[in-house]
């Protein structure tokens, strides 16, 4: 984002939180902006999804101990700064540094994501960015195997980011690798309300819900193997062995049966072993590489 802000001139204010106008933008916010981030929240007295983030976003600055600057400017009063920087719908944030605005967003958003923001911007913990490479390379680490890795990355993530819904969904995936659903479960308790529809927490929700079966016993399973491998087309036989394949994790192994039945058969008993194979992909993870094999493998069937 960039804009001509040349308007007012004066000194940094002083005050953390503080309401300004079109004229004084340049004391309050670009020349302050130099020394400490300046949050810029545009604003107006009939909107109601401002008069939530307002004392939202007061509170959450106020707690920052002086990292960082609030601005807060009434649009209806002032529109020449928002008109400048194309606000076409409030609330709208900006965060300035350097006399230059770098980072914001629209709408009223939860406490935990501002907290996250100012935390951001502020400089006080690692970038979004940042966190996202350290969740994927704590993913990569969980994938190869290496639980102990994984587990220490997460740790890194949450240690910054207490609430980040990926690594508490990679922390309770390393629990989950273990065999122990009831840890896994706990972590996913510590996943923030307003976070707790992110992709990768309803991933392992699904895996803990598959794995939540009795898993069939070693010679349940041989059995069902030995069915299989004596009549191929034996459907049910084979959809009775993805299953328990899934309730032991093997995620991999279960792909292979219900790929197998939706190749001889892709409308066999109402389509279940598509339907189940998709919950394995979510339960194995988007990004994982079985996923991704299986996916693949998947469309080549439908769409030859």
């Amino acid at each position: 984002m960039s804009a001509d802000l040349t308007l007012g001139t004066g000194a940094p204010a002083g005050d953390i939180v503080k309401d300004s106008t079109d004229q004084a933008f340049m004391q309050d916010v670009v020349e302050p902006s130099r020394e400490v981030p300046v949050i810029v929240d545009f604003w107006a007295p009939w909107c109601g999804p401002c008069r939530q983030l307002g004392p939202v976003i007061e509170k959450a600055v106020r707690d920052a101990g002086g990292e960082v600057r609030l601005v807060k400017i009434n649009i209806d009063e002032n529109p020449g700064i928002a008109q400048q920087l194309r606000v076409q719908s409030i609330p709208a944030v900006f965060a300035f540094k350097n006399g230059q605005p770098v980072d914001g967003f629209m709408g009223a958003l939860p406490e935990s994501q501002i907290k996250d923001f100012i935390q951001r911007i502020s400089g006080k913990g690692p970038s979004e960015a940042e966190l996202k490479a350290m969740v994927d390379s704590a993913l990569a680490a969980l994938e190869a195997g290496d639980l102990g890795g994984a587990s220490q990355d997460f740790a890194a993530v949450l240690q910054a980011d207490p609430g980040h819904p990926g690594a508490l969904a990679g922390l309770a995936r390393v629990w989950l690798k273990n065999g122990d659903t009831n840890k896994a479960r706990e972590i996913l308790d510590h996943v923030p309300e307003d976070r707790a529809g992110d992709p990768a927490v309803e991933s392992v929700r699904s895996a803990l819900e598959l794995a939540s079966g009795a898993p069939a016993d070693d010679s349940e399973t041989a059995a069902l193997r030995s069915r299989v491998e004596q009549d191929p087309s034996n459907l049910e036989a084979r959809y009775e062995l993805a299953e328990a394949l899934v309730a032991a994790g093997d995620h991999k192994g279960a792909i292979d049966q219900l790929i197998a039945i939706t190749a001889l058969d892709r409308e066999w008993n109402d389509q279940a072993a598509r339907t189940l194979l998709l919950k394995v992909f979510d339960a194995a993870g988007p990004a994982s590489e079985v996923t991704r094999e299986g996916r693949r493998r998947l469309s080549a069937i439908l769409f030859s």
